[in-house]
């Protein structure tokens, strides 16, 4: 589980046919295939009446969230399938520094009507700590984690 509040990192679960594993699939209003280009730094999303639920199915990406102006950084791959729940009022972006595009799926819980603002981005208030960002990709990597967190306020 994440430390920010309301952000949550769930392991999937599966059960196994033959040497296939099948995992549950998440409950959602709209099912959307997200792909995030390499050396992406995206800017800040809010979502007012929605719950995002977000697997990596191919690469890695960071997820980014800020609340009270500390940001935390989650490292997730598709080396081990966990779904990040962000619920609406959470502040939250992508990067991706790697030569290779991640592709996500987005299960998206509607709370409401989608609303035209919630998917303007709006920009850092305060830059992202790069050198933070590599590191939970680099734990990521050396120690097989399901998922890396790191956090970083600023005054």
């Amino acid at each position: 589980m994440s430390s920010a509040k309301g952000i949550e990192i769930r392991p999937l679960t599966s059960t196994k046919g033959g040497m296939t594993d099948f995992y549950t699939p998440q409950t959602s209003d709209q099912t959307i295939l997200v792909q995030i280009p390499p050396h992406t730094i995206e800017d800040l999303f809010v979502h007012k009446a929605q719950t995002d639920q977000l697997l990596v199915v191919k690469g890695r990406f960071v997820l980014v969230t800020l609340i009270n102006r500390c940001y935390e950084y989650i490292a997730l791959s598709d080396r081990t399938p966990v779904v990040a729940i962000i619920p609406p009022g959470v502040l939250h972006g992508a990067i991706n520094l790697d030569d290779e595009p991640c592709v996500l799926i987005n299960a998206v819980l509607r709370h409401g009507e989608p609303n035209q603002r919630d998917y303007i981005p709006r920009s850092q208030p305060i830059p992202y700590d790069l050198a933070a960002v590599k590191a939970a990709l680099d734990q990521l990597e050396v120690k097989k984690f399901t998922s890396v967190i790191l956090g970083a306020c600023v005054p």
